[in-house]
């Protein structure tokens, strides 16, 4: 029969699992970090293309109505939208303030004493509705998979 190990032998194997759950707990919150970071990086590069892009097509309307079907036409093309559904349309509809206060702060104000238009808010607006309205962010929409085509030479 084997005598029982020496206390301080149990002691030092508990500290090597209590390092190694440490460690592990440790890599697996940088992980999920690493993986929120990424996503807030995906979505602030989303955002600013697409709004850019908006950017240059609400800049060159001649009207608020232009503007906004400029910027409903290019983010349905920006999504692959070619159809419509009552979501699609949902969510066309709510993103058009955005677009209209674009148009607004692009325009001339007569009024010195208002603030000016906050296209960083109605954005928000709109972004804090889809997030209450769907199970994902919006950005999310821009993740659509699309698969390459074989090129074929005959």
């Amino acid at each position: 029969m084997t005598p029982p190990g020496p206390s301080f032998l149990d002691d030092l194997k508990r500290a090597t699992e209590r390092a190694a759950a440490a460690e592990n707990d440790f890599r697996r919150e940088i992980a999920q970090r690493v993986k929120a970071l990424e996503s807030e990086r995906a979505f602030a590069f989303r955002r600013f293309n697409l709004i850019r892009a908006i950017a240059d097509v609400v800049a060159s309307a001649e009207s608020e109505e232009i503007a906004v079907a400029g910027a409903t036409a290019l983010l349905r093309a920006k999504l692959g939208w070619s159809s419509d559904s009552e979501a699609r349309t949902a969510v066309l509809s709510r993103f058009a303030p955005v677009a209209q206060v674009m148009f607004a702060s692009l325009a001339p104000s007569n009024d010195e004493d208002a603030p000016p238009p906050d296209v960083i808010a109605a954005l928000g607006e709109f972004e804090r509705w889809y997030g209450e309205t769907h199970p994902n962010p919006f950005w999310i929409l821009f993740e659509n998979y699309i698969p390459e085509t074989p090129v074929v030479d005959f």
